[in-house]
């Protein structure tokens, strides 16, 4: 990473380094940062992501061409873009199949969107975009097999063997989050039954603990007193808060999650034998409620449990970051002619 280059636009050529632009679409807003060949964030926008393609990809257009006015010099050229999606991408990466929560379907995006900007694009999965910001920046640097497990609002997840990516051969590996775990189990909005991600996620959290309020249990709970007669306003944030505070049956429901979080480890580990599993996401930032009863389920409920080595499970180091750093990066290498 970081070779100088000639490229440029028109007649204009350019020695110098150059920079990139990672942008992570989330169904509610879009963050874009300028990123140099070492991966730090030089600046960064954000806004709402609006709902229809049009839409959507003008203002994309419009924040990617603003931060090149503002930051795109002759020495140092933003030169590609990167587009970190939370959707299936096809395994030419050129094309958003779908996206439960963006409004492309079936779209050749990237043709779509160089036209526009006069710019190569890349389009990656969000997960396999914080995958290689981890890898080159973050927690999972020098490692040969290892598996980002990412738990937001579902789970997203990348699997990397030899400083590569894998993806399958349709470009949808792997869906750790829609392995079904309980048959028949809580309806997934990707239209399966009983998936991980239904017991072991931000939105998993208030399931469960509406499930344990409709038993009857902890009637002295600070989470049933405040949410008894309105279940369905009890959000992951306040179970996690409510856990901090101690309160018994919001802490069972965090442990429930670990519970579910260490099964779904343990499949990972009899799957891939990785020797590192790094998790991310925006739960994450509370691993240090349920990582620990996690890593105790996984350990003991893998193949040969007690006579093999068993993967670290450790928190990502780029946080939020992560997405936007790793498809800027994945765009320098598509850049670079190197193709470090």
């Amino acid at each position: 990473m970081g070779r100088k280059r000639e490229t440029g636009k028109g007649n204009t050529s350019v020695t110098e380094d150059f920079l990139t632009i990672g942008v992570d679409i989330g169904g509610t807003n879009f963050r874009a940062a300028v990123v140099d060949e070492s991966g730090t964030i030089l600046a960064v926008e954000q806004l709402p992501t609006p709902s229809n393609v049009e839409a959507l990809e003008k203002a994309l257009e419009q924040v990617i061409t603003q931060l090149c006015e503002q930051h795109s010099t002759a020495k140092r050229p933003i030169v590609a873009v990167g587009l970190a999606i939370a959707g299936f991408i096809d395994e030419t990466r050129t094309h958003v199949r779908f996206a439960p929560h963006l409004p492309w379907r079936n779209t050749e995006l990237v043709q779509r969107l160089r036209r526009r900007l006069e710019l190569p694009v890349v389009i990656e999965h969000d997960a396999n975009s914080a995958a290689w910001g981890e890898y080159f920046q973050g927690a999972a640097q020098g490692e040969d097999t290892w598996v980002l497990f990412a738990l937001g609002t579902g789970i997203g997840a990348a699997v990397m063997h030899k400083g590569e990516i894998y993806r399958g051969a349709f470009g949808t590996a792997p869906e750790f989050g829609h392995l079904t775990v309980m048959p028949g189990g809580r309806a997934c909005p990707c239209g399966k039954m009983g998936c991980l991600e239904r017991y072991c996620s931000g939105s998993a959290l208030p399931l469960t603990a509406q499930d344990f309020i409709a038993t009857g249990c902890c009637p002295e709970s600070a989470l049933t007193k405040t949410y008894a007669n309105h279940p369905e306003e009890i959000t992951g944030r306040a179970v996690v808060r409510l856990a901090r505070e101690g309160d018994g049956l919001a802490l069972d429901v965090v442990d429930d999650m670990a519970t579910w979080l260490g099964r779904g480890l343990a499949l990972v580990q009899d799957v891939f034998d990785p020797s590192l599993i790094v998790l991310g996401g925006g739960v994450s930032q509370d691993a240090d409620l349920f990582l620990p009863a996690a890593r105790e389920v996984m350990a003991n409920n893998i193949v040969g449990a007690g006579h093999r080595r068993v993967a670290r499970v450790v928190q990502g180091q780029l946080g939020g970051d992560a997405g936007m750093i790793g498809v800027a990066l994945l765009a320098r290498r598509e850049a670079d002619p190197q193709k470090q």
